[in-house]
């Protein structure tokens, strides 16, 4: 008779059904025992109490700083120079409807990505002349104009130079009466292996102070 063969398919199927359900038993089994003592919570308490906490310096990631520049390298706190030193030469070629353009050139030994670039105005005399910030309402005026980020339509390799017209300085930020314009790059971002993002920073506050004779820091 066929009776007891499909008895045995259905018995068959129904500890499957059972096998299948098997995974599901590591859940259960991961509590503890009742009698198990609990783990203790963590807690900030829990911390030696004499260990001091890292400082927001202590935590970024020191790198090596250009010659003549020390410090960590992070964008907040770069190598820091002083005096007369340089990473970038500027130089102003002409002013069109676009604005200023700048023959720019990296002087040291690392590829640039980013860079911050003041700008400083002068009057047939030499005069330095402030610049209309109308970006605040009422407008300030201001002894330079500074724009930074990735400016230079790519990076800058080590002894390599181009002429660039930098969109953040406009021809609107000329001040009237303005007959010759000089630029500082004050601060630049060093390209990681990728070329794509900054891996540190440096910087050199002394280029570019607010009272600048023509001419510049020597």
């Amino acid at each position: 008779m066929r009776i007891p063969a499909i008895l045995a398919i259905v018995a068959a199927v129904v500890g499957c059904s059972k096998e299948e359900a098997k995974p599901e038993a590591p859940e259960a089994s991961a509590a503890p025992p009742p009698s198990a003592a609990p783990a203790p919570t963590p807690s900030a308490s829990a911390a030696p109490s004499a260990a001091p906490s890292a400082s927001a310096e202590e935590a970024e990631p020191h790198h090596d700083c250009p010659a003549k520049s020390t410090g960590i390298g992070s964008f907040t706190k770069p190598c820091e120079a002083k005096g007369g030193v340089r990473l970038m030469k500027v130089l102003w070629k002409k002013t069109d409807d676009k604005g200023p353009s700048f023959s720019i050139k990296n002087v040291g030994t690392q590829t640039i990505l980013y860079g911050k670039i003041a700008v400083y105005f002068y009057d047939k005399a030499g005069k330095q002349l402030d610049v209309s910030d109308d970006s605040e309402t009422p407008p300030k005026t201001r002894p330079f104009h500074t724009c930074g980020g990735n400016i230079f339509q790519g990076v800058m390799k080590p002894n390599e130079s181009a002429v660039i017209t930098f969109s953040c300085v406009p021809k609107k930020v000329i001040p009237d009466g303005t007959a010759t314009i000089e630029g500082e790059m004050q601060m630049v971002g060093f390209a990681d292996s990728s070329e794509k993002k900054n891996d540190f920073y440096w910087r050199n506050v002394d280029l570019t102070p607010n009272a600048r004779s023509k001419g510049g820091v020597k």
